[in-house]
């Protein structure tokens, strides 16, 4: 979808302040509208988690793009380099620290949206759903225990997705500092 924004500006003036007004929207608020679209199903869970987080690595993979400075743009052209070649061998590689950001915000994004549509959309299982019940019941060791795991799946997400960049993105400036 960014590169479809990136080569259409209409888009890019169009899309990206939509992506925002959704952006804004509070989860707490659309979450049990997809559950009454979509079921108490996997299919609500995913609808919930798709909208929290398309639009913050739509941005991200956009800014990303046009991250690789003009000059490197204008010696792509003046090697009569095509779309297709100056995107793989430039623009793409400019993009990925932008892309691993948007990535590790995604983990946790995408993390309690799941948590908030179990919360309103899953009448017997998950995490959402065991919050919501031992609440009721005054059981807080069990909401706490529910809430440290849920801190764990989401710092070993964010983990897994920084040593990924690490291994991707070697090369970029902020990693070759810290080697020193």
């Amino acid at each position: 979808m960014a590169i479809l924004i990136d080569r259409v500006p209409f888009l890019q003036r169009g899309l990206l302040p939509l992506g925002t007004l959704i952006s804004a929207l509070p989860i707490v608020g659309i979450a049990p509208i997809m559950v009454m679209w979509f079921g108490f199903d996997w299919p609500s869970k995913a609808a919930v988690v798709t909208v929290m987080t398309f639009f913050p690595m739509l941005v991200n993979c956009n800014a990303g793009l046009a991250s690789s400075s003009q000059i490197d743009r204008d010696l792509m052209s003046t090697y009569a380099a095509s779309y297709g070649t100056t995107l793989r061998k430039l623009r793409v590689p400019a993009a990925l620290p932008f892309i691993f950001n948007g990535l590790k915000i995604n983990t946790t994004l995408a993390l309690v949206g799941a948590i908030v549509a179990e919360f309103f959309g899953t009448p017997i299982v998950g995490m959402g759903f065991r919050i919501n019940a031992e609440v009721g019941r005054m059981n807080i060791d069990m909401v706490w225990a529910t809430i440290a795991v849920a801190a764990l799946t989401g710092s070993v997400l964010y983990g897994g997705i920084v040593l990924a960049e690490r291994r991707v993105t070697f090369w970029h400036p902020s990693f070759r500092r810290r080697a020193r």
